[in-house]
């Protein structure tokens, strides 16, 4: 077993050139920190959605800032027959078109109130009509109304016709492609914040749609203007413009996560927007923090020498907030994951942000909620393979008992995180090429708590990657623990039936691996004392 301490240098060009602390109990397997990581990124998705941070965001009441009413809960259109509205939704576009050739005295007025009455249907229904308005020919005539030279209110209302129809389905979404070059221009300097904001809220639509479209908004120059937009004073404008700059850098291309971290007021902005943002903010700035982890080994490394960790681990300490606690913890973990400087340099034994950091790591762990019980784990895995005294940090604290809670008893994907930090707790790596050094005490008292029955259950699992890890586990029982009970212990727990599954196993590795402990520590010897 290699100790995986060995990495290529920046300069080699590897997308896989940082560390990934796990290898101090396994070798190839995930060794590779940024792929974990991209994969990771590309299943927020899900996540994001148990978040009730949908990728896609229907405008329902006014931008703080308008003039217009808020939609009262008893305007939305519930009870309307689909038939009749989407009947109303196409004399809206006629009148939209009709509106559009108008001149003279009330001509404006007329304009914004036929944009308003295709708003009001698009935005306050239950389920828009927004096939029944694209069917219409609403899109072509919304992007007449958003030309340079219209009044702002025209404009706010046309951008908000179109947020609501990039909010439907994805055919509905891509029907806003005529659309993006000006939705994008009225990102720029010179138009209002508020038109800005809603410009921006249709692109974050657009982008949260997928890859296809993501690389259309980036390749007409989406990035720079909402980059700008995120630094913004008012508050709404910035939450805005930073939850669709998290949609469009989610990748899987790492080019638009390099380029933000690039742009100049970016990192700073995201520093104090988690230092003194309220928690709705906090959350789309931490999501942008996500996937620039995820992504970006150049972002990793500004932001693990900024003070965005010490903001994460504070942000989870403090907040109940589910919304915001997964993506800080998930940001958390790919940084802790993504650069040897976060555990060497950053999370230093004796350190207040250290005892800090294992502190809301234990609150998560103890959370009812899966998502933060395992990415909780998979940090605390990070951790747990740093230095010789991290692992005394993490073994000597409540995480330890938990985390063979939840190895016995947790959901499959929990259980192996846990494993891991439960396996890097008792190893020391060697040399390259020698089995890791065994912390005893450590070891003793993981399974004196009950852990050894878990780590049985993984080397039965169908996932190849957690059976390796039992055996590796087991391979440390029947080495290291004392007076050569090893053996005996994992005989009484039905453990070399679990390693006898893969006698014939097509997997190489695996064979090879469980036969050679069966041979080693069950051969012709075994039992004879």
């Amino acid at each position: 077993m290699a100790d995986g301490s060995a990495s290529a240098s920046p300069s080699s060009g590897s997308p896989h050139h940082h560390r990934h602390h796990r290898d101090a109990i396994k070798s190839s397997v995930h060794s590779a920190a940024a792929s974990r990581r991209r994969e990771q990124a590309g299943a927020i998705g899900k996540e994001r959605r148990e978040a009730l941070m949908r990728a896609k965001r229907v405008c329902r009441a006014p931008l703080s800032g308008t003039d217009d009413a808020a939609v009262e809960e008893g305007d939305m259109v519930i009870d309307e027959e689909k038939a009749g509205l989407e009947a109303k939704t196409a004399q809206a576009v006629e009148e939209l078109k009709s509106a559009l050739s108008s001149q003279g005295k009330g001509a404006q007025k007329r304009k914004t109130e036929v944009l308003r009455a295709l708003r009001h249907l698009l935005s306050q229904s239950e389920v828009p009509p927004v096939d029944a308005a694209i069917k219409a020919g609403a899109v072509p005539l919304l992007v007449q109304y958003l030309s340079f030279g219209s009044s702002d209110e025209q404009l706010l209302e046309a951008a908000w016709c179109l947020t609501n129809i990039a909010a439907g389905d994805p055919e509905e979404t891509k029907s806003l492609l005529p659309a993006l070059p000006l939705l994008i221009a009225h990102l720029g300097e010179k138009s209002s914040t508020l038109v800005a904001e809603q410009c921006a809220w249709a692109i974050g639509n657009v982008a949260g749609e997928g890859a296809e479209l993501r690389s259309k908004l980036l390749a007409q120059g989406a990035l720079w203007p909402l980059a700008r937009l995120m630094l913004s004073n008012k508050g709404s404008t910035t939450r805005t413009a930073a939850w669709a700059l998290s949609n469009l850098i989610k990748g899987p291309d790492p080019k638009a996560a390099n380029e933000l971290i690039s742009i100049d007021g970016v990192l700073n902005a995201t520093v104090q927007n988690l230092e003194k943002a309220d928690e709705e903010l906090a959350t789309e700035v931490a999501w942008v923090v996500v996937y620039l982890s995820a992504l970006s080994e150049k972002a990793i490394s500004l932001i693990v020498r900024s003070s965005v960790p010490k903001l994460l681990i504070g942000r989870l300490l403090v907040s109940e907030n589910l919304q915001l606690l997964i993506p800080v913890l998930r940001g958390l973990g790919n940084l802790v994951a993504g650069d040897a400087y976060m555990v060497d340099s950053v999370l230093t034994v004796g350190n207040s942000i250290t005892d800090q950091a294992v502190t809301s790591l234990i609150k998560c762990l103890k959370s009812d909620n899966r998502v933060l019980k395992k990415e909780a784990s998979w940090a605390m895995s990070n951790i747990a393979a740093g230095s010789f005294e991290h692992k005394k940090l993490i073994f000597a604290s409540e995480a330890t008992p938990l985390l063979i809670q939840l190895l016995m008893t947790a959901q499959f994907d929990i259980r192996r995180e846990a494993a891991y930090t439960l396996g890097n707790l008792c190893v020391v790596p060697a040399g390259s090429a020698e089995p890791p050094n065994i912390t005893v005490e450590h070891l003793v008292a993981i399974i004196n708590g009950g852990a050894l029955p878990g780590f049985i259950n993984l080397v039965r699992s169908v996932d190849i990657e957690s059976a390796r890890l039992g055996l590796q586990f087991l391979e440390l029982v029947m080495r290291g623990y004392p007076n050569g009970q090893g053996p005996k212990l994992v005989e009484r727990e039905d453990g070399i039936e679990a390693m006898e599954r893969f006698q014939f196993h097509e997997n190489e590795l695996m064979r090879n691996m469980a036969n050679g402990l069966v041979d080693k520590y069950f051969g012709e010897e075994y039992g004879l004392d």
